[in-house]
């Protein structure tokens, strides 16, 4: 049984399968104990807090002239020494945090074209306390607040602002980024296993999650009155994150359609369908038509595709959410058949984009909105055939160069209206890992244009990626040339038989992150995820295929 990577699926982040659920438990009431003052009481803050958290909670204190317990109101009094004080304000562990102020949760990360994945908790504890060679790098605040997890941090270097730079100029660097300050151009690196972009983080296990809170018996008298001092509260709020999974050619036909009926129906799902259904949304790049007299037709270079409308159930598996319609063979069962197919997703309320009945509906964004994280989709042809293009009379796939300028218009008005502005393209195809020049070219206009992500879905290869940090023009984005072939059946190369899945993050309308998923296909139907040691060639095939930096 092939071996699964870390990055898909942790074990320790695997959710448990919902059962019912157990009675609630019963607890005695309990009276808290009254809290009592003989004077003053006093509070000091540890001289590790940065100024960007004491300062704060120091103006909020100083707005506190008295304060209430069962015995009668007290003047509150703030000393310059912690230790001397019946109340601390200090830095603890999530996992040990009772009633916290605020948390912040930071990220080790390394440079985007980086084959590691994770790094055990014991390495980054002795590259933290310069025990080990390698460099570590990291903002003032994060040296301050994760000094009383890691301890005294001397193998750190401070880098304020950005680090991508010095990390790229330092090989066997990492560095370690407050999660809100994430972009594209790090990868983040899993901690002993656990993913810090996980939707179902698993905030008490992780390692370099904090909190700041109150210690001493006075605590509860003050602990309320300094809600909301800190802002914010936390970098990491779940309501505010997103996981976008997009993927690359999916056609389930011939081969892949062969192999459904020799086995079952969810066949082709049945390895990654947990992890792609765990995504807040998940896309589909479908090449073919949905039609409800699709025959199975596996002759050899047969390229008239289609998949029958029972095969939907195999996206449904992998969570689907929208589904972009660019593919050149969305008409290969003529004008009819394209029209019974958009017919099919319209019955079910499949949101679908980039093919329709006329060339406004082929090229309308499709828009949506997670997480308080807004988001259009574009998707369209760039490649013949001609047959396969939309027309004032016919439905097809929105063509992408007789309507460039309106494309390209409408990329910088969604920029303008939304966060996350995601545009596919159907381009030329070629099987290398090296994008054509003319792809670069145009793809790279898209983005300059105001796309937040463009990804080119013609691809039957992994291609290079291309990742764009937060002061980049354009601000945080990613170009992907190609991601390969998610479920269709090309089983004749290595090439064609691997394949990419993106997941972006997106927090409070930002892309903070792009983590990229590797599978192989086997029996011309089913992707299983990589071992480690093919994980690493793919990407290390991607990475060095990447075009110079424009």
């Amino acid at each position: 049984m092939p071996m699964t990577p870390v990055a898909p699926d942790s074990p320790a982040l695997t959710p448990v399968a919902e059962g019912p659920s157990p009675p609630a438990p019963h607890f005695a009431t309990v009276t808290p104990a009254p809290i009592l003052l003989r004077g003053p009481l006093t509070v000091g803050l540890d001289a590790e807090l940065p100024e960007s958290i004491a300062g704060p909670l120091l103006a909020a204190l100083n707005r506190i002239p008295r304060v209430q317990a069962d015995n009668g109101a007290y003047p509150l009094r703030v000393l310059d020494q912690a230790g001397n004080a019946a109340v601390r304000v200090t830095v603890v562990p999530w996992r040990l945090a009772r009633s916290p102020l605020a948390a912040r949760a930071y990220a080790v990360v390394a440079p985007f074209a980086t084959v590691r994945d994770d790094i055990p908790l014991e390495e980054l504890l002795l590259r933290w306390q310069g025990q080990a060679g390698d460099a570590l790098l990291a903002g003032g605040e994060a040296v301050a607040l994760l000094r009383g997890v890691l301890g005294a941090p001397a193998g750190v270097s401070v880098v304020e602002g950005d680090l991508t730079d010095a990390l790229e100029a330092t090989p066997g660097s990492l560095g370690i980024v407050p999660f809100d300050q994430l972009h594209p151009r790090y990868k983040v690196l899993t901690v002993d296993g656990f993913n810090v972009l996980d939707n179902r983080f698993d905030a008490a296990a992780y390692p370099l999650l904090v909190a700041v809170m109150l210690e001493g018996q006075a605590a509860p008298l003050l602990t309320p009155l300094l809600a909301g001092a800190v802002t914010p509260v936390t970098n990491r709020d779940p309501a505010r994150l997103t996981t976008l999974i997009m993927t690359g050619v999916t056609a389930i036909t011939r081969g892949t359609a062969a192999a459904i009926e020799r086995n079952d129906l969810l066949y082709p799902a049945a390895v990654i369908s947990a992890t792609l259904a765990a995504a807040d949304i998940t896309h589909v790049s479908n090449e073919v038509p949905f039609l409800d007299d699709c025959v199975v037709n596996n002759t050899l270079n047969n390229l008239i595709l289609c998949s029958h409308t029972d095969y939907w159930a195999v996206l449904e598996a992998i969570g689907t959410d929208l589904v972009g319609l660019s593919g050149n063979h969305v008409n290969d069962f003529g004008r009819d058949g394209a029209r019974r197919s958009l017919q099919f997703y319209r019955d079910r309320g499949i949101p679908i984009y980039g093919s329709g009945l006329t060339p406004e509906e082929a090229c309308a964004p499709l828009y949506w909105e997670h997480g308080g994280n807004t988001f259009a989709f574009v998707a369209a042809l760039a490649f013949g055939p001609p047959s396969a293009w939309v027309t004032e009379e016919e439905p097809g796939a929105c063509e992408y160069y007789s309507r460039k300028a309106e494309i390209l218009a409408l990329i910088t008005q969604l920029a303008a209206e939304v966060d996350i502005v995601a545009v596919e393209l159907q381009f030329e195809e070629s099987y290398d890992a090296r994008p054509l020049a003319a792809q670069v070219r145009e793809f790279r206009e898209l983005r300059a244009a105001g796309a937040t992500l463009v990804t080119g879905v013609q691809s039957h290869v992994p291609q290079a990626w291309e990742p764009y940090g937060r002061d980049d023009p354009g601000g945080a984005g990613m170009i992907l040339y190609g991601l390969g072939n998610l479920f269709f059946d090309q089983m004749w190369s290595w090439e064609t038989r691997t394949n990419l899945i993106a997941r972006h993050t997106v927090y409070d309308g930002r892309l903070l992150s792009t983590e990229i998923l590797t599978t192989v296909l086997e029996d011309f139907a089913q992707p299983r995820w990589t071992t480690e040691s093919e994980r690493a060639e793919l990407l290390r095939r991607i990475f060095n295929a990447a075009p110079p930096r424009p």
